[in-house]
């Protein structure tokens, strides 16, 4: 008979605003961690490999972002600029995404960005154009 409780306490917490963010949050650090003694640019690393690159042979848009997080925590600022600028400028944004998904989740409200149709093919745009750029330069 305690079971049922129980099971209700989790499927509450579960549905709860801030669980989602939260974690996103551990995932996250859980990621950094490992990422900070584990050096991508040296081969042989056990890191996941690009999809998109494994079947085209071209850079996607988010190529480099595992080599510049690790850049970034190692405070090495250049060599992050070097494998992604466009994802190291849109870093800001969406960690500033994130922290507003957290902080409503903790004030118990559900929040989901609602970008405009403008804002999404400019997003759409930028990722298209630095895709070919950055394979044709």
């Amino acid at each position: 008979m305690a079971e049922a409780p129980v099971a209700r306490s989790v499927a509450r917490f579960l549905r709860h605003p801030a669980t989602a963010p939260v974690a996103v949050f551990v995932a996250g650090v859980a990621g950094a961690s490992y990422l900070y003694g584990t050096n991508p640019h040296e081969a042989g690393q056990f890191l996941p490999r690009c999809p998109f690159r494994m079947v085209t042979g071209l850079l996607c848009p988010a190529c480099g972002g595992t080599r510049m997080v690790y850049d970034l925590m190692h405070g090495e600022f250049a060599a992050a600029w070097a494998d992604n600028r466009v994802l190291l400028l849109a870093a800001p944004f969406a960690l500033a995404l994130l922290a507003r998904w957290a902080l409503e989740g903790v004030r118990g409200r559900r929040w989901r960005p609602q970008p405009g149709r403008r804002t999404q093919v400019a997003v759409l745009s930028v990722a298209v154009l630095w895709t070919v750029v950055r394979n044709l330069v």
